[in-house]
């Protein structure tokens, strides 16, 4: 059996991505002087997903123009985890963070 190797990662985002009328439309809830993040997937390591990102490879455009840091303290407690897990945390982080506030987008 393959070895897990998938992982979901959370990059901060800088505050103009709220100018963006999409980002705040998935956003009603946000909580002024939250993050604002995005959330992804990965079968690469959270570092070199986050570069690609910044180097427009198969780039979020949010996080190509926006991306500032990986938040690791938000997401390496699951890291790393099979596939169809790392599909589903995705999904499951991104709503819990918007129950906290946060400003997400999702990959």
């Amino acid at each position: 059996m393959p070895r897990p190797h998938h992982h979901v990662y959370v990059v901060q985002l800088a505050d103009p991505v709220w100018n963006s009328a999409r980002f705040r439309a998935a956003n009603p809830d946000y909580q002024l002087g939250k993050p604002f993040v995005y959330v992804g997937m990965t079968g690469l390591d959270p570092d070199i997903r986050f570069d690609k990102h910044k180097a427009g490879i198969q780039a979020n455009r949010f996080v190509m123009l926006y991306g500032e840091r990986l938040l690791p303290a938000l997401y390496a407690r699951y890291n790393p985890m099979p596939y169809q897990a790392a599909r589903e945390m995705e999904v499951e982080l991104g709503i819990r963070l918007r129950a906290q506030g946060f400003g997400v987008w999702q990959g």
